[in-house]
C-alpha cells in the first residue's frame, strides 16, 4: 500500500465518514487505492470496515505548504471485497 494512501486513511479520514454515515466502523483497513496528481493528490481508496462490509472512499490531500488536513470528498458504502474500485 502506498504510503500516501495509508496516511490519508489514518489521519482523521475514520471519523469524517463515521460521521457522515452516522456509524462507527469496528476497523478501517485501507486494502486498494488508486491516485492522482491534482494540485496536491486525490486518492481512490477500498476500506474494510467489517468482515466482509467495505467502503470507497475518496480522499484529498493538499500540498504540503498549504497545511490543509486530509479531506474525506466522497465515498460509497455497501461494497463487497469483489468491487471494482473505480471513479465515483
Amino acid at each position: 500500500m502506498n504510503r500516501g494512501a495509508r496516511q490519508a486513511t489514518k489521519h482523521g479520514v475514520k471519523s469524517q465518514l463515521e460521521e457522515k454515515v452516522d456509524k462507527k466502523f469496528p476497523m478501517f483497513k485501507a486494502v486498494e487505492f488508486r491516485s492522482q496528481v491534482v494540485a496536491g493528490m486525490n486518492y481512490l481508496i477500498k476500506v474494510q470496515v467489517d468482515e466482509d462490509d467495505f467502503v470507497h472512499i475518496r480522499v484529498f490531500e493538499s500540498l504540503p505548504h498549504e497545511s490543509k488536513p486530509v479531506a474525506l470528498t466522497s465515498y460509497q458504502t455497501n461494497k463487497g471485497r469483489h468491487d471494482e474500485l473505480a471513479e465515483f
